[in-house]
């Protein structure tokens, strides 16, 4: 019978990787590394998504340092592929920064609140998680704390989110494994941008979005024309996208094939969604169970091959790439949503999942003073359960110990890192005035 390590024996393994990158090591970042342009990798990120939107995905990622670092996954991904890391893996969020978490229903009804954006999502160093978010955390305090107070806020907002982190891997180590599954975090509703968001999601109905989307006519209702962000396509552009819920449904479980086999489609529309996801194809197709008042939105949304990918060649990508996000979705989440799964249109992958079915997100204006502090703690906390979730809470456990060398770290890399984002977003205004 082959050896499986016991717990004490990861956590010395996780010891044993600081020797490959010690922990003080995390903090560093310069430009002169680089080996690319970084708005040429915004530029090809942007070939083969809708011509005529891709102009609006400049326009939102040059309104802020936030909107353009939201926007430009491929630029990270590139820079931290330049820096040693762990090796210690995981899935990641690929995309974790603070809009990225948010409130959504399980498939039991109740509210949760989690990490909600899985586009990036792949197996890789744990650290490169930390760090994204991290730097969000950042930005976030730039754009909404008085100039005076951001190194402060911004700096123990980090120190909060890395120690939650490492606080809950430790104990996540010490547990049985089947615990580890079922845990969940609590005190969500104290923390008043989670809270903010809990309240949107609780008004976020299935009633509430079929009024937001749609209108009445004299056929019956259909969704809003409201060009470029929401357009019905004619039945001609929607029956390619009808055939493909056919082999969406076999990617459910059986009991929710069945349950989604009591909806008819009623109407198709295209959707502008996001910032990293502006010009991608999205669709939303509108279904109707026991009668007018019981409407079923879904969202098909295109998915290219996560931005770390070329980085990671000795980790086998998924075939399918609106599967790669299902499954890390269900990886690394608490419950996911019922109606999780993938499709294909026109030798395109996609994701499937239902929209807006009480949804709510948390609001950068949200985070100021000790709202960011207190939402930087729970981001370490969700982070940290995901990861344990889908890797080895010793082995991080193991690396991270009990001391300050790694929060110290990853506050100064997200302050420098920041400071790189909003050099990019300067290049970017120059080269697009």
């Amino acid at each position: 019978m082959p050896h499986i390590p016991t717990s004490q024996e990861r956590r010395a393994l996780g010891q044993a990787r600081r020797k490959q990158v010690h922990r003080q090591d995390h903090a560093h970042w310069d430009a002169k590394l680089r080996r690319h342009d970084p708005i040429a990798l915004v530029e090809e990120s942007m070939r083969g998504r809708v011509a005529s939107l891709v102009g609006l995905k400049y326009e939102r990622m040059l309104a802020s340092p936030f909107g353009f670092f939201r926007g430009a996954v491929p630029v990270m991904a590139a820079d931290l592929a330049l820096l040693p890391h762990t090796g210690i893996v995981n899935q990641i969020c690929g995309d974790a920064h603070v809009r990225n978490l948010g409130a959504f229903a399980a498939p039991d009804g109740r509210l949760l609140f989690d990490i909600n954006d899985f586009d990036e999502t792949i197996r890789g160093p744990f650290e490169w998680d930390l760090k994204r978010l991290a730097t969000s955390l950042v930005l976030a305090a730039r754009e909404t704390c008085p100039t005076a107070t951001i190194p402060k806020e911004s700096r123990d907002a980090v120190h909060r989110f890395i120690a939650s982190y490492r606080k809950l891997i430790q104990t996540l180590s010490r547990m049985p494994v089947i615990d580890v599954a079922r845990f969940q975090v609590h005190r969500l509703q104290r923390i008043s941008p989670v809270s903010n968001a809990l309240l949107k999601a609780e008004r976020a109905t299935p009633l509430h979005t079929l009024d937001t989307l749609t209108v009445e006519t004299k056929k019956g209702r259909i969704f809003k024309e409201e060009p470029p962000i929401l357009r019905r396509l004619t039945p001609q552009q929607a029956r390619p996208v009808l055939a493909s819920v056919k082999p969406y449904r076999e990617s459910l479980q059986p009991e929710r094939q069945h349950f989604l086999s009591q909806y008819r489609a009623l109407d198709v529309a295209f959707k502008v969604v996001g910032t990293g996801s502006v010009a991608l194809r999205d669709y939303l197709v509108y279904f109707e169970g026991n009668g007018p008042r019981d409407p079923l939105f879904l969202q098909i949304k295109e998915e290219p091959g996560s931005a770390y990918a070329p980085y990671l060649n000795a980790i086998p990508a998924a075939g399918h790439q609106g599967r790669r996000v299902a499954e890390g979705q269900r990886a690394m989440q608490f419950q996911s949503d019922s109606f999780l799964g993938w499709t294909t249109i026109a030798g395109r992958d996609y994701l499937v999942r239902q929209l807006n079915d009480h949804k709510g997100s948390i609001e950068i204006e949200d985070l100021r003073g000790q709202g960011l502090i207190d939402y930087a703690e729970m981001c370490g906390e969700l982070l940290a359960r995901g990861h344990a979730r889908s890797g080895d809470a010793c082995l991080l456990a193991g690396y991270l110990g009990n001391g300050q060398k790694f929060a110290t770290a990853i506050a100064k890399f997200a302050e420098t890192y920041a400071d790189q984002t909003e050099k990019d977003w300067q290049e970017l205004k120059k080269r697009r005035g």
